[in-house]
């Protein structure tokens, strides 16, 4: 019984395995050009800066605000 059992687990995992390895052999062909220009609004380093400094700031802000000053 244990046998058939194994044998059971292992033809699963194999037709498992053999799935797998179809759907990432039929993945389409991506076409990537380097010297392709991105205009989308994050790509641009500007905003990252901002974002950051937002990002800084509020956690400056978050952290001090539990502070109580006795003087």
């Amino acid at each position: 019984m244990k046998q058939m059992l194994a044998i059971a687990k292992h033809s699963v995992l194999t037709v498992l395995t053999l799935f797998v390895t179809a759907l990432v052999m039929a993945q389409d062909k991506v076409d990537v050009d380097i010297n392709a220009t991105d205009t989308s609004w994050y790509a641009s380093p500007w905003v990252w800066v901002v974002g950051a400094a937002v990002f800084i700031l509020l956690l400056v802000a978050l952290t001090r605000g539990g502070r109580r000053s006795d003087a």
